[in-house]
């Protein structure tokens, strides 16, 4: 039998906002929840409208089916795609419906039986970690390996994890009976409602350890001390980060490790600046240099180069030397050194320089006599 349109099973129109769609969806739950409704069609038709729900609620499924209608969804989504993502548990438990333990035990109540709540939590991938690494401006040119040192959890190597002393073994939870999951049912003027929550003695475990491991006091994990080797590529950025897969946190219940992320921070260089691949310096000099033109050795990140000044140079211009800059991180090749002149005026003359300067001065027609103002 082919399915109703997703609209029309909301009874909402097209251009219905999802606001709008979110108080229908609601009316119906209420109306069609198995716990309340104990017509034989109610469970079916919960679905049914859970389904409607779950794809026009989200921007990119409502796209996909106004575009293909049911095939753009069934080509596209599994049943559990459908659903991910919806925060049900919010909505139901604004109708009375308690806490239904997560989108797994939600997913179970559509598709896997309503009354079959035997879930575990699952496994939880390890938290990240963050690590700042600081380098020289000539370690990020040339690339460099660094050896860090990371405290971070791992797994107890007494009880490898069990929580458990070696020697012994958890047992199941007497109050949840392995499941994890308590329910409670609650008469109201609606019906018989029950409640799914977190099992408080083992707190979802579904297990109980009675002689906790002494190594790491029941935790299954220990605080250690980890070295690290880390390979920075040449031309790394300020603030770019490298990625350690599997360097993190370990996981829960057999979840995989965190990521080490190693975030570069490139100490500031007494001569160099640098914007982007391209490097900065700026070249003191003597206006008879600026003014005659010459040759000047100028500093590089990995040596010297010569730098030809030609007559009548004015203070302030930029040379442009290709290829004395930093590695281009992401291709071939390198950036530019960019070297500005700026004039040096002595601040100390001799007697022969003075008068050498008044000659000039006189030359060119400059006066050099202090002239007072009146205002």
């Amino acid at each position: 039998m082919p399915k109703r349109d997703y609209y029309e099973t909301l009874g909402v129109q097209k251009d219905t906002s999802k606001e709008e769609i979110k108080k229908a969806y609601r009316k119906l739950a209420l109306k069609y929840h198995p716990d309340r409704n104990k017509s034989a069609d109610a469970e079916e038709r919960f679905k049914e409208i859970s389904e409607a729900y779950g794809v026009l609620s989200d921007d990119e499924k409502r796209q996909q089916y106004d575009m293909f209608g049911h095939a753009g969804i069934k080509g596209t989504y599994t049943q559990e795609d459908i659903f991910r993502g919806i925060n049900f548990e919010d909505i139901f438990r604004d109708l009375g419906f308690g806490d239904l333990g997560g989108f797994g035990d939600i997913f179970n109540l559509f598709f896997g039986g309503r009354r079959k709540y035997r879930t575990r939590k699952r496994p939880v991938k390890g938290q990240d970690i963050r690590y700042n690494l600081d380098i020289s401006l000539e370690e990020a040119y040339r690339g460099v390996v660094k050896e860090i040192s990371v405290t971070r959890n791992e797994v107890c190597p007494v009880c490898n994890g069990s929580k458990a002393k070696p020697g012994t073994r958890a047992s199941s939870c007497p109050q949840c009976q392995g499941t994890g999951q308590v329910q409670r049912s609650t008469r109201t003027p609606f019906g018989y409602f029950t409640q799914v929550t977190t099992c408080p003695e083992c707190h979802g475990e579904g297990t109980i350890i009675n002689v906790p491991c002494p190594e790491c006091d029941g935790r299954g994990l220990i605080r250690a001390k980890r070295k690290i080797e880390v390979r920075v590529p040449k031309g790394v950025y300020e603030s770019s980060y490298l990625r350690l897969p599997d360097e993190g946190e370990p996981g829960e219940r057999g979840g995989s490790p965190g990521n080490l992320y190693v975030v570069i921070r490139i100490k500031p260089h007494p001569v160099f600046r640098r914007e982007n691949s391209d490097l900065f310096v700026e070249l003191p000099v003597q206006f008879p240099q600026l003014a005659l033109g010459g040759e000047m050795e100028v500093p590089t990140i990995d040596g010297k180069e010569k730098l030809s000044i030609p007559p009548g140079t004015q203070s302030e211009k930029v040379f442009v030397i290709k290829g004395k800059g930093m590695p281009n991180l992401h291709g071939y090749g390198n950036g530019d050194l960019k070297v500005k002149v700026k004039v040096q005026t002595p601040k100390h003359l001799s007697k022969r320089s003075k008068d050498l300067l008044e000659e000039l001065a006189k030359e060119m027609e400059v006066s050099t006599k202090k002239k007072w103002f009146i205002r």
